[in-house]
């Protein structure tokens, strides 16, 4: 594998075509590939804390705060807990992907997704265009 110094000021160096040499941008590298993995085995851990404390909270007080919890808080846990859940199907479904090497294609155009959107929004299933499209058609 080649290393290479990524320069003080934290840019990468171009990336490199195996056949020609010739710099890729969006291309995703076996490092970045090992960034964004990490990135979803962190979020997947996050939910997964995030809907057991959801849960322990409403388990514990359920008794002792039935009658005096508003509807209101009642909801935003339910949202919170369906969110969280969201999320996480999202954050897995990425990683299955990873795993059967489809990561990083579009589900709609099958084109790749932008490395610089996978870095922000790493369970992204689509590239920011069909994105826009599904968006638009809501």
């Amino acid at each position: 594998m080649n290393h290479q110094t990524i320069a003080d000021h934290g840019t990468r160096p171009p990336r490199r075509s195996p056949s020609s040499g010739a710099p890729r941008s969006g291309a995703l590298t076996a490092e970045d590939l090992a960034a964004l993995r990490e990135s979803l085995h962190e979020q997947r851990l996050f939910r997964r804390e995030q809907l057991q404390q959801i849960t322990a909270a409403a388990l514990s007080r359920a008794d002792a705060l039935l009658e005096q919890r508003a509807a209101a808080q009642v909801e935003v846990r339910v949202q919170l807990a369906a969110s969280a859940r969201m999320v996480l199907a999202d954050v897995e479904a990425a990683l299955a992907r990873m795993d059967d090497g489809s990561y990083g294609a579009c589900h709609l155009c099958r084109g790749p997704i932008a490395r610089e959107r996978l870095e922000i929004v790493p369970q992204a299933r689509y590239c920011a265009r069909c994105q826009q499209v599904r968006e638009a058609d809501r």
